[in-house]
């Protein structure tokens, strides 16, 4: 079993930056991929970005790349998330997954099976 808890979301004005992290505790984080996800009102909850165990690939949904990266210390059990450039449609509760790590990158909720309860993450215009 795994335990996922984010931190560091909160209200930021469009073209600033925020900071998340998933640490985690459980069984060995360090051989999971981990991915965030987001969730607008009233929308779903949709693919933002995820690493590889080792740290050595990543993959970006297309609304943000180039703005986010994502990365992992395995020593301290923990993921980030840095947000520069946020934009108003950036607002949304941002989830921290996990999942065994396969061949191919994982996109949608249902095949991680590991959740955190979420951070809101607010941009004002």
């Amino acid at each position: 079993q795994v335990q996922l808890e984010e931190s560091g979301g909160g209200l930021v004005q469009a073209g600033g930056s925020l900071r998340l992290s998933c640490a985690a505790s459980g069984r060995t984080f360090s051989s999971l991929t981990t991915g965030w996800f987001r969730q607008a009102p009233g929308k779903e909850r949709e693919f933002v970005a995820a690493i590889s165990w080792s740290g050595g690939s990543t993959y970006y949904a297309d609304s943000v790349k180039g703005r986010f990266t994502i990365s992992r210390d395995n020593a301290k059990n923990t993921v980030y998330l840095q947000m520069n450039s946020l934009k108003p449609e950036d607002t949304a509760v941002y989830y921290c997954a996990a999942r065994a790590w396969g061949s191919r990158w994982y996109v949608t909720p249902n095949e991680y099976a590991y959740w955190g309860q979420g951070t809101q993450v607010t941009v004002s215009s």
